[in-house]
């Protein structure tokens, strides 16, 4: 499957009044909504790698036509990876948010 990423503003309002050593990555609305951005593609790719997908992340386009060109390519490989589910909840437990793609 071939996904280009939109929808990434769920996790940066999410993050606004998220308290911690790592709010500093995110206390600023415009690092915010690129934080969220960024950490929404990352679950993304985890989510699928916990399905058992093999997932590649790429550019979509150069960089000079859009500043927002994620690709992300996945391949069902297997049932579940256990690895990947564990490493999607400490990303969520250490971020402190828990978008609906997870819920």
């Amino acid at each position: 499957m071939a996904l280009v990423p939109c929808c990434q503003a769920e996790l940066a309002n999410a993050l606004d009044g998220v308290k911690g050593p790592l709010a500093q990555l995110w206390r600023h609305p415009i690092q915010r909504r690129e934080f969220g951005a960024h950490a929404t593609n990352v679950m993304r790719a985890l989510f699928l790698e916990t399905h058992g997908y093999k997932v590649r992340v790429t550019e979509l386009v150069g960089w000079e036509h859009s500043l927002k060109n994620e690709l992300i390519l996945a391949e069902r490989h297997q049932l579940s990876n256990s690895v990947a589910n564990r490493e999607l909840d400490r990303l969520v437990e250490h971020l402190g948010v828990r978008p609906a793609l997870l819920v």
